[in-house]
């Protein structure tokens, strides 16, 4: 088959890979339809993770049944599925609890799971033309009837519409109340989606891309550009000095200031200056143990210079983590079907397989335009 797989810092090339196979009783085979160039995926293309060369990239995956082992008897051949980018057993202790983020059993030593990615097991991924998928009746979403018409929004429910969602329940969004997100990018505009869905009276979106925040402005949301830093005094004025109830960071370690230098802790402590006294915080950008590449001595480490004692001054609370997709993916999956959700919007760029290093080279760029890139292996 086809598939996409890393080759060194800012280095993806597609190549021949042997077909998976089913391995265990418990396996599927999906024939990928379509897989999404993901922000996360921008860690490991910069080098900036411990993956491993030859390894295939993607885990926001959709495709159709083809196989399945003798143990699988939910998940049919020619059933359509999204599967979520976490993978999970669905029998030990936290899976048990629907923290399928950190399943025990996948990933023998650690707490966590998934398709093509560095530190999370040995699963290949999905930017390929077929995917081995473990545990296959309790992983895969079965799509209902003519999911084919509505196939760029379904692919979402994979990780960024789920991860934008949890970053507004980790903050405790409620109707009526005000959000500010820090990250216009794919997951900061599910999140303002998300908390549009929810019923939030405002929603405020931080970031310097103008582009992007022409996307939160088309669903609602407020953008604010955050020229020289103004980005908190622009949300502490739209709240009348108060803050906003809800704050949401979809940046991760790897924010830029508008010099475009990189300051780990710079979204964290605006959080904290722009989300009202007992405030909620949720936190889904990607904050890793190490980063040997940072430029910031403390983030080598993995730490952030961060204003504890405004944050602890202010009652304010914090959650963190990556999404449990399971938690979240039918209900949401119910609402694109009803025509209530729309996640497709912020899609800028649909390629063949064979287009996908272009595809990663430019959407690393932040090139103007370039928000969510769909990869399409059947093209």
């Amino acid at each position: 088959m086809k598939a996409l797989v890393y080759n060194g810092p800012c280095d993806v090339s597609v190549v021949d890979k042997p077909n998976p196979r089913i391995e265990k009783p418990t396996d599927a085979l999906v024939r990928i339809t379509t897989t999404n160039i993901c922000g996360s995926d921008l860690h490991m293309y910069e080098g900036r993770t411990d993956m491993q060369a030859g390894r295939i990239l993607g885990h926001e995956n959709l495709g159709e049944v083809i196989e399945v082992g003798n143990a699988v008897d939910r998940v049919k051949v020619g059933d359509r599925v999204c599967l979520p980018f976490n993978i999970g057993c669905g029998f030990c202790a936290n899976c048990e609890r629907g923290l399928t983020g950190y399943c025990l059993t996948c990933n023998p030593g650690n707490a966590g799971a998934a398709y093509g990615f560095a530190g999370m097991g040995p699963y290949e991924g999905g930017q390929a033309e077929y995917l081995r998928v473990p545990y296959a009746d309790f992983n895969a979403l079965v799509l209902p009837p003519g999911s084919e018409e509505k196939e760029n929004d379904y692919v979402m429910l994979s990780d960024i519409f789920p991860t934008g969602y949890h970053a507004t329940e980790l903050a405790g969004v409620l109707p009526g109340e005000t959000v500010v997100i820090y990250g216009a990018g794919p997951v900061g505009l599910m999140a303002a989606y998300s908390a549009m869905i929810k019923g939030a009276s405002k929603v405020m979106v931080v970031d310097s891309h103008k582009d992007r925040l022409a996307l939160a402005e088309k669903i609602g949301a407020i953008g604010i550009h955050d020229l020289e830093g103004s980005g908190v005094a622009q949300v502490l004025e739209l709240t009348k000095g108060n803050g906003a109830d809800r704050g949401c960071e979809c940046v991760g370690y790897q924010c830029c200031n508008n010099a475009e230098h990189e300051v780990p802790n710079l979204t964290m402590n605006n959080l904290v200056k722009t989300v009202k006294a007992t405030g909620g915080i949720g936190v889904v950008g990607v904050f890793i143990p190490k980063d040997p590449g940072a430029q910031d001595e403390l983030a080598k480490k993995g730490h952030l210079a961060f204003n504890f004692g405004e944050f602890w001054f202010k009652g304010q609370s914090i959650r963190t983590g990556q999404a449990n997709v399971k938690a979240y993916n039918r209900q949401l999956c119910n609402l694109i079907e009803a025509g209530k959700a729309n996640p497709s919007f912020l899609i800028s760029h649909e390629l063949p397989l064979s287009q996908a290093p272009e595809g990663y080279k430019n959407f690393d760029a932040r090139k103007d335009g370039w928000t969510k890139v769909v990869l399409k292996p059947g093209a």
